[in-house]
C-alpha cells in the first residue's frame, strides 16, 4: 500500500485535531520513558502500537534484524544514552518472525554494504548451527533464528559498559528479549535467565572495578 505524499500532511492535521493543546505542551516539556525498544526497521513492526504505550514512554532504536553489534556507535550511543541519561528501567530486544534481514543474512548472494551487517547474523547462526540444522522445515529453522539472534543481541546489551556499571549499582535495567508475531499480532517474552546471562558474560567482559 503506497500512500500519497500530500496525504501524509492530512493525516497529520486530523491527528493534531484529536488531542488538545495540553496534550503537546506536556509532550515537550521532557520525556521520561521506562523502557528501551530495541526493534527491527519493518514497517510491519510499529513498537509504540505493539506495545500500547504513547509517546513518551518508549525510547525507541530500530535497525534492520534488530542487530548490535558492539562497535556500531549508534546503537551503542543509543544504549548508553538511555541506559544512564534517561535511567530507563527496562531494556527490550524484539525480534519478529518473518524477518526479513535474517532471511537474507542467511542467502548466497552478495548484498553490498549490507554483507558486513547481516554477517552478524551469520555468526549467530554459527555459533548455534548445531541446534538450527537439525531443524528440518526451513520455516521453522528461520523462525528459531531469529529467536536465538534475539538472545544474542540481549548479550551484546549487557556486555555495553553503562548497562554492567548500572546493574552493579542499582540492579537495574531489567533485559528482555521479545518476539512479535505478525500472523498473531502477539508479543512473546523469550522469558530468558538474564541473570545467569550476566553471570557467564562477567566472566570474561566483567567490568566491576571491584575486582
Amino acid at each position: 500500500m503506497r500512500t500519497n505524499y500530500q496525504e501524509i500532511f492530512e493525516n497529520n492535521r486530523r491527528w493534531v485535531a484529536e488531542h488538545d493543546k495540553g496534550y503537546f505542551s506536556n509532550l515537550a516539556r521532557d520525556q521520561q520513558p521506562g523502557y528501551l525498544y530495541i526493534g527491527c526497521s519493518d514497517s510491519r513492526v510499529p513498537a509504540n502500537e505493539i506495545t500500547g504505550l504513547h509517546p513518551g514512554e518508549l525510547f525507541v532504536h530500530r535497525n534492520i534484524a534488530n542487530v548490535l553489534p558492539t562497535v556500531d556507535v549508534n546503537s551503542q550511543a543509543v544504549i548508553e544514552y538511555a541506559v544512564s541519561h534517561l535511567e530507563v528501567e527496562h531494556v527490550v530486544v524484539c525480534g519478529h518472525y518473518g524477518c526479513g534481514g535474517v532471511a537474507s543474512a542467511m542467502q548466497p548472494k552478495d548484498l553490498g554494504i549490507l554483507n558486513p551487517w547481516l554477517r552478524n547474523i551469520r555468526d549467530v547462526y554459527r555459533i548455534h548451527r548445531l541446534e538450527l540444522d537439525a531443524i528440518a522445515s526451513k520455516a521453522a529453522r528461520y523462525d528459531r533464528l531469529v529467536e536465538l539472534n534475539v538472545v544474542e543481541q540481549v548479550i551484546n546489551v549487557m556486555k555495553n559498559a553503562a548497562v554492567q556499571l548500572r546493574f552493579l549499582r542499582t540492579g537495574l535495567p531489567h533485559v528482555h528479549g521479545w518476539v512479535y508475531d505478525l500472523k498473531s499480532g502477539k508479543l512473546k517474552d523469550l522469558e530468558l535467565d538474564v541473570p545467569a546471562l550476566l553471570e557467564d558474560i562477567q566472566k570474561v567482559y566483567r567490568l566491576d572495578p571491584r575486582g
